[in-house]
């Protein structure tokens, strides 16, 4: 009886790695490999084409980030935490903004609190284009590719207009936000709320019904939702084994609660229901993004606490465009005491009062979560990171063993994951 006979009749990898004998063929894909997603390496036991034995081996991308938090102030730890997952950076910074903002006790303005929604969300969709783009080319869909970092290409410039950046931009800080949103950015916004949807369609009329996509994916990385809880594994990846967990509804931060979205599901489990759960997400996303910046409300974008954060520079009037000379500071001429607070604020940071707390949030990927430690000093004591895209990867074995080699190109493509961030 051959190794794929004996995992069909009970699925027993022992046994079918017995079955297998010497015919056994041990194989490295990656870490240099187009469909590793980064810099992953996973050893294959293989009987032939059927895979028998499945080990991911992260750590090639090791950057240390979580220690270099450590020796840098509250606000200096935004510029490194957002280059962990490169794909979200500002799912990276609001976790980590929210976990400081606990500490010290307090909340971001409610205009600070809409562009982070409007951030993330445009992030969320400029994340899973990508993993269209990616995805599609592994399986032969180039024109996936290229329509996927086409939109892409737009979300990165609406940042730049924004931020200054396209990526790792250190623009959501504890308090708030950097910076306020100029008037041409919301202009560019507006023009992506009408046209994406279309976009969405394009990939929608390329894919969908596509009998080599279909084919390539139905029934394929099957991972239910019983053994989705027992491995932790979140985000598309569970909601497409039928469980309508996302953290902007189950636990509401930013003010998510105050938004009319839907939380896609799917049935089946496999690479084909966490594609069609990501096509939904978008179309859910691009709807968030309208209502946010339709409604961001005249008002600072920092808490205007001198001991904690510099005073806003800009903030847009009520027409939306300029600047409102109500929320512009000038520091030097307001007393000397506000002088020393912002040249403490410069040279050493703020100090957040002594406590532990895990604040989670809802990535492209998952539940990102940052639990942070402070000993009531200006840097912290303790920085770890639930990183989805490192929880989620111990589930291929379950989703790859008894399937063929050419299917676990399929499976690690829609896990989705970011080597930036599992390694960190």
């Amino acid at each position: 009886m051959s190794a794929r006979e004996v995992w069909a009749q009970g699925g027993d990898w022992s046994r079918a790695v017995e079955a297998a004998g010497e015919d056994r063929i041990i194989v490295n894909l990656g870490p240099q490999h187009p469909s590793t997603h980064g810099v992953l390496r996973i050893v294959i036991e293989l009987d032939g084409e059927t895979v028998i034995g499945c080990r991911p081996v992260v750590g090639y991308l090791h950057t240390g980030i979580e220690k270099n938090t450590e020796v840098r102030n509250w606000v200096q730890g935004c510029a490194f935490v957002t280059r962990m997952d490169y794909l979200s950076p500002f799912f990276n910074e609001l976790a980590y903004s929210l976990s400081v903002e606990k500490l010290l006790g307090i909340e971001a303005p409610p205009r600070a609190q809409a562009i982070r929604v409007l951030l993330c969300e445009l992030n969320r969709i400029s994340s899973h284009v990508v993993y269209l783009a990616t995805g599609g080319m592994e399986l032969g869909a180039l024109s996936a590719m290229l329509y996927g970092f086409r939109e892409r290409e737009t979300v990165l410039d609406i940042f730049e207009a924004i931020t200054g950046l396209r990526m790792n931009h250190a623009f959501i800080r504890p308090g708030g936000v950097a910076l306020d949103v100029p008037g041409d950015a919301l202009g560019r916004i507006a023009e992506f709320v009408e046209d994406f949807p279309h976009r969405v369609d394009d990939y929608e009329d390329l894919l969908t019904d596509n009998p080599i996509w279909l084919e390539r994916n139905r029934g394929i990385g099957v991972l239910g939702a019983r053994d989705c809880a027992a491995l932790g594994v979140t985000g598309p990846v569970l909601r497409a084994a039928g469980v309508p967990w996302d953290l902007r509804r189950a636990q509401p931060y930013c003010g998510y609660e105050n938004y009319e979205f839907e939380v896609p599901v799917a049935e089946t489990a496999d690479c084909l229901g966490r594609y069609a759960v990501r096509i939904r997400e978008m179309r859910e996303s691009i709807r968030i993004v309208d209502q946010a910046a339709r409604g961001l409300l005249p008002g600072p974008v920092m808490v205007e606490d001198p001991k904690i954060a510099w005073p806003s520079r800009l903030s847009l009037g009520p027409d939306g465009i300029g600047n409102s000379p109500d929320y512009i500071r000038t520091i030097m001429g307001e007393s000397m005491e506000a002088l020393i607070h912002h040249f403490k604020l410069v040279t050493e940071g703020f100090r957040v009062p002594a406590g532990e707390v895990y604040v989670p949030v809802e990535s492209p990927r998952g539940e990102l979560g940052f639990h942070v430690v402070s000993t009531g000093e200006a840097r912290p004591w303790r920085v770890h990171v639930r990183d989805p895209s490192f929880v989620n990867l111990q589930a291929l074995p379950a989703m790859a063993v008894g399937g063929l080699i050419a299917d676990v190109i399929a499976t690690v493509a829609s896990l989705d994951p970011v080597m930036g961030g599992c390694d960190r």
